[in-house]
């Protein structure tokens, strides 16, 4: 008990020890030992390192699980290391309603054998989704999860140890500095009257102590400083290695980039064969929905047609204009059409006479024909 309660002395004198510096430091009163140009490099690269690792894990996270109480699900599973359990995708979820609602309509009638055709597409996609977020998890989430908590925490605790070897290290130059000083005094004037504890017999002079106590603060100066080189070294090694953390980084975030670009691809198979199968048994009846490849409007002729400056005589109808946000790119036929670019909105009605598959489009001031299936028709 006795050991333990000077050690905690001890390490209470270090605290306030270092606490005094690290003030007249701030206030601009004591000295401070700085690192050279090439270490502070180091620890501003990896400051920088930790700052955009950590903002590009979070956000891969919101990526990946955009459900932030399923994210608070995973950390705690997580803390508690224990297996997540296994939980459907939103794809999956939705491809089981379709299903179970085709079971209801029938599967024999139109609308139920879409569904049917539709959840199991809606189920393949949540499956590629869940292998996605697996893969993407182990191969890019975990690299930059360990290196937060893994290297950067080693790394934190050695500059703490750096700086607080630095704030021993300039204590004790301050207290050489001081006794120096004193030193260099009580040579020129040598005081007998100095106070003494009771127990002291004053056995030499005032000069010969001082540079007892010069030896003194020397010697802990060198082993201050020897800490400090040590330390520094140690840290230095930590923070050269962050170029090998780059190099494991890019290699994670090319992967993650592959296994991105292979999870989009197979979505994208997936709709087309979707497409496909409901285009070949004419299932997508509604124009507003059709494949603008397969489901083109016949040029039939029309009253629009018969004169191309017909166009300019329309007029609107009091009533029965509607906005459409153009679906596809689209560029005229001829100078009775109107080109459209994709995601604008434009103002559409029809006139008296007109083939279905066309409306009047206007755009500003200017107007045209355009087909009904470029086009989805807002309420």
């Amino acid at each position: 008990m006795d050991f333990n309660v000077r050690k905690l002395a001890a390490d209470a004198g270090i605290f306030f020890s270092r606490a005094v510096q690290f003030t007249e430091e701030r206030l601009g009163q004591a000295e401070k030992t700085e690192l050279d140009a090439h270490f502070e490099n180091l620890l501003s690269r990896a400051d920088c390192t930790k700052n955009w690792t950590e903002k590009i894990y979070r956000q891969t996270e919101v990526v990946l699980q955009p459900n932030p109480g399923a994210r608070i699900e995973e950390f705690l599973y997580e803390k508690l290391d224990r297996k997540v359990p296994p939980r459907p995708t939103n794809g999956e979820i939705l491809g089981q309603f379709m299903l179970e609602a085709a079971k209801e309509f029938g599967p024999g009638t139109p609308y139920g054998s879409t569904l049917i055709k539709v959840g199991d597409c809606q189920r393949r996609l949540g499956g590629a989704e869940r292998e996605f977020l697996q893969t993407s998890s182990i191969s890019f989430l975990t690299p930059l999860r360990n290196f937060l908590e893994g290297d950067w925490r080693t790394i934190s605790k050695e500059r703490r140890l750096l700086e607080n070897r630095r704030l021993d290290l300039d204590a004790c130059k301050a207290r050489l500095k001081k006794a120096k000083t004193a030193e260099a005094k009580a040579a020129a004037v040598p005081d007998f009257q100095e106070t003494r504890p009771r127990n002291y017999v004053l056995s030499a002079s005032a000069s010969a102590l001082w540079n007892e106590e010069l030896d003194k603060a020397e010697h802990e100066m060198r082993v201050a400083q020897t800490e400090f080189d040590r330390q520094a070294e140690v840290t230095r090694l930590l923070l050269e290695g962050i170029s090998s953390t780059h190099v494991n980084h890019l290699r994670c975030l090319c992967e993650f980039v592959e296994v991105q670009a292979m999870y989009y691809s197979q979505c994208h198979n997936y709709m087309q064969e979707l497409q496909r199968e409901l285009a070949d048994k004419n299932i997508t009846s509604n124009p507003h929905h059709s494949n603008p490849s397969t489901f083109l409007p016949l040029n039939s002729p029309s009253l629009l047609e018969t004169d191309a400056l017909q166009i300019e005589e329309v007029q609107p109808p009091a009533s029965g204009t509607r906005k459409a946000k153009v679906l596809y790119d689209y560029d005229a036929g001829d100078s009775s059409e109107l080109s459209l670019r994709a995601d604008e909105l434009i103002t559409v009605y029809t006139v008296p006479g007109m083939d279905s598959d066309w409306l009047i489009g206007e755009r500003g001031n200017q107007k045209g024909k355009v087909p009904v299936t470029y086009l989805e028709l807002l309420s």
